[in-house]
């Protein structure tokens, strides 16, 4: 008889930083720009405003949210670096403790007592992996990559002036600004129900129920901009 093979394998989501900064510079570009060039719309005149005004906006809210993205970035390996000394010195200075938290670590693994203990000692032998392994378990921290801050600036900043280029784009070419908008509405929400359905998919979450929530709601911004602007101009 054949013998029958079954493979199984596993699919994860893999660069979830990368993804998650493209969200959110991607969401943040589509939706901001959009509600500006709708509000701007139904206040001026000529296209020209409302491209001037959304480079503008383009540019100073990729440079923004570069920025956070750096910063949280820095902030997330500052942190890491900060409890892994700490950690190195109580392992350094107060072993037994730090063992007993190893034990703790397996005893809600459900793992006995005499096996709990054979594991903390074995581990203690090599005192860069005790450290990892508290670093992991105990306090849920994973070593954040080197460059993770440069990355997420960059990320984020061009994923925002790709988002935001898209609803700018017919004022370079149709005046007035009212009928560029109508151009601007209908390339934008399809834009934004496709990333909507992109985002939902990649986190599993329901991706045509996904798609219409962030398309409402960057149609609800950009309505919202443009009457304010409307009522007040």
């Amino acid at each position: 008889m054949a013998n029958l093979h079954l493979h199984h394998q596993e699919e994860h989501l893999q660069s979830s930083d990368f993804i998650s900064d493209i969200v959110i510079g991607m969401s943040d570009g589509l939706t901001v720009p959009f509600a500006l060039a709708a509000g701007l719309s139904g206040a001026v005149a000529d296209s020209s405003l409302v491209v001037t005004a959304g480079i503008a906006e383009i540019v100073a809210g990729s440079i923004a949210m570069g920025l956070g993205g750096y910063l949280a970035g820095r902030t997330e390996a500052d942190h890491y670096t900060s409890e892994r000394r700490r950690e190195a010195l109580e392992v350094e200075t107060v072993p037994e403790r730090e063992k007993e938290e190893v034990r703790e670590v397996f005893a809600d693994m459900g793992l006995s007592p005499t096996l709990q203990a054979v594991i903390a000692d074995e581990l203690a032998k090599d005192k860069t992996k005790w450290i990892d392994f508290m670093m992991k378990y105990e306090l849920g921290l994973e070593k954040p990559d080197p460059n993770r801050a440069t990355k997420s600036a960059l990320t984020i900043g061009s994923a925002y002036v790709a988002g935001g280029l898209i609803p700018l784009t017919p004022y370079f070419f149709i005046n007035p600004p009212t009928l560029a908008l109508l151009y601007s509405c209908l390339s934008t929400l399809i834009c934004l129900f496709i990333f909507g359905y992109f985002k939902s998919s990649v986190t599993g979450q329901p991706p045509i129920s996904g798609a219409f929530k962030v398309t409402l709601i960057g149609a609800l911004a950009a309505a919202a901009a443009f009457g304010v602007a409307h009522f007040f101009s």
